[in-house]
């Protein structure tokens, strides 16, 4: 499927939207790596979009002392895929995951 052809305009509307997510993601990364927020806040708020559409590894990673390694053993445990964002979690996952982290 080709891509559609944007306005100038548009295609500026468009990078600022992403780059607003972009920035709203990293702030809420760095809440939870501050203990400001916790994971269980973080995974009740999946229906919003910035939450939703984050990848479940980089949220785990955004953990203290929770790196690239052991986010995807644990990830491996629990047997969620490495491509799963935060809204395709089910009910299972998403218990498992905060017993894990909690």
């Amino acid at each position: 499927m080709p891509l559609p052809n944007l306005t100038d305009e548009q295609r500026r509307a468009a990078l600022k939207k992403a780059a607003e997510a972009r920035q709203a993601r990293a702030e809420l990364k760095k809440k939870l790596k501050g203990g400001k927020v916790t994971l269980e806040e973080v995974l009740n708020k999946s229906g919003d979009p910035i939450v939703g559409r984050m990848k479940v590894g980089n949220l785990l990673e955004s953990l203290p002392g929770v790196g690239k390694a052991r986010a995807a053993k644990k990830m491996e445990d629990l047997k969620i895929s490495t491509t799963r964002r935060v809204q395709g979690l089910g009910s299972n996952q998403r218990k498992n995951l905060l017993k894990e982290f909690s």
